[in-house]
């Protein structure tokens, strides 16, 4: 299997994952997590002293994504964990049969992490009013969405890697406004092709396409745009976005004014980054542009 054209011709994806016999989910090679851990080091550099640093694991809590609003927006993307339950009669009887025992398993309160920034709101908020300042975190997390796909740069388990601020709406648009100019400068160090456009997220069903539209005329969403499998359909690798008041509203977040809290957040998509250098420079580091091997420490 091979992905988007180079001058030199093709990248083979072997060199980069192995499958793992399910669209989407990939084994990722010693070469490829090399840069994605480049990557991580490179947009730590990038983290101000005072930013909080909050590491999720895959799995957050079901009642806290169905409060957030995601299970009515994105209810196509979310994945529940489902178990066995009972006891050892109920549990073996459900497993006699290797076409039935999934059938048998029921929800727990937990579902498969959908996006970084989600678990921290309901935490934030459990601490009290936002700092005069505003309050930036670097959250991290394997996130899950259900979209099986062929394509390369789109797999359904992959690493999002965000910053994101809560405060006043004049802190947070400051912070994205900064973002959007230093996500471009970015790419231009790491040598890669690309261009900054305003975006929609995937909403669900007629209702969606008039959220998307309302974003886009919002301005709440862009996404910088690099080319992956294909130079004429670039893929969004990195996105600057604007939540207002939402998360802000759900959660009681407050300013030290009493006002509700605006957030916003930058999202690095780790794995389609390194997608991206790997299509733009090839597969042989050492042949990488010595700017870009200098900004991973490669």
């Amino acid at each position: 299997m091979n992905f988007v054209m180079r001058d030199q011709g093709e990248i083979a994806l072997e060199a980069l994952f192995q499958s793992s016999g399910v669209d989407g989910v990939q084994a990722r090679t010693q070469l490829f997590e090399r840069v994605v851990e480049g990557l991580s080091t490179l947009i730590s550099r990038e983290r101000a002293d005072d930013t909080e640093v909050l590491r999720f694991p895959p799995l957050t809590n079901r009642a806290h994504i169905e409060k957030s609003g995601y299970l009515h927006s994105f209810p196509h993307l979310l994945g529940a964990v489902c178990c066995l339950h009972g006891g050892e009669r109920e549990i073996r009887a459900a497993i006699a049969g290797n076409d039935t025992w999934v059938a048998a398993t029921m929800p727990t309160d937990l579902v498969l992490t959908p996006a970084a920034c989600y678990p921290l709101y309901p935490l934030v908020a459990s601490r009290g009013a936002i700092a005069a300042d505003g309050t930036v975190f670097d959250v991290a997390s394997d996130c899950f969405r259900h979209e099986p796909s062929q394509d390369i740069d789109r797999f359904q388990s992959f690493r999002m890697r965000e910053f994101v601020a809560m405060g006043t709406s004049d802190q947070v648009i400051a912070f994205r406004q900064h973002w959007m100019t230093r996500g471009c400068e970015l790419a231009e160090l790491l040598g890669l092709p690309h261009r900054l456009e305003p975006a929609s997220d995937p909403f669900f069903g007629r209702t969606g396409k008039l959220l998307a539209m309302s974003q886009i005329e919002q301005s709440a969403k862009f996404e910088l745009l690099i080319p992956v499998r294909r130079r004429e359909a670039p893929t969004a690798c990195m996105s600057f976005n604007y939540h207002r008041d939402h998360f802000g509203t759900k959660w009681s977040l407050r300013t030290q004014a009493g006002e509700v809290a605006h957030t916003g957040c930058t999202a690095f998509g780790m794995d389609r980054l390194a997608l991206a250098l790997f299509s733009t420079h090839g597969l042989d580091i050492k042949a990488w542009p010595t700017r870009t091997r200098e900004a991973l420490a490669l």
